[in-house]
């Protein structure tokens, strides 16, 4: 049995949930969400909980059931609390601000990125070297903020470019051989 797959979901107050053949609909206070339902795993409700159960211990159904149920959590808590990540820019003049919906990033390029901030995330500048991605939908968090930190990877050397918050990088050594630096 899936350790992941058999504990029960709690469903909070004010959360309304509806099970389709082939999804789980979440609707709560922050806005409505949709989990997929994989073949041979069903869900039901139970009081307060929702459970998840599969129908036979086929290797696929047995990774489905834990997989269903985190993303069928990870709906729950987005429509309750939300999700956010946190950059932090480090470099000299490298900064960002967002106006309406473009975050507009100066890290160190010729010209200044725009970045279309998708619908259904909202960016927020507390500092210009300190940027919070926030939304519903964990997945989409996710990918904005690894979207942002490609524009300017941490360089191992200098260590300037733009990094999750709390993020440890290695610092590398000069190359040997190296002179006047």
């Amino acid at each position: 049995m899936s350790r992941v797959g058999k504990k029960p979901i709690e469903i909070p107050k004010g959360v309304k949930v509806t099970i389709l053949p082939d999804r789980i609909e979440v609707e709560g206070k922050l806005g409505k969400l949709t989990s997929p339902l994989y073949p041979g795993i069903k869900a039901s409700i139970e009081g307060q909980q929702l459970i998840l159960t599969r129908e036979n211990e086929e290797k696929q159904t047995r990774q489905f059931h834990g997989l269903c149920r985190a993303l069928a959590n990870n709906c729950l808590i987005g429509v309750t609390q939300g999700f956010s990540k946190q950059l932090e820019i480090t470099g000299v003049g490298y900064r960002a601000k967002v106006e309406k919906n473009k975050l507009e990033l100066n890290v160190g390029y010729s010209r200044p990125i725009i970045y279309e901030i998708p619908e259904g995330i909202e960016i927020i500048a507390e500092k210009p070297t300190l940027l919070t991605i926030k939304g519903i939908d964990k997945q989409k968090v996710g990918q904005v903020a690894d979207t942002i930190k490609r524009f300017r990877r941490p360089d191992p050397y200098k260590q300037k470019g733009i990094r999750l918050v709390g993020e440890v990088l290695i610092k590398k050594e000069r190359k040997a051989g190296v002179a006047g630096a």
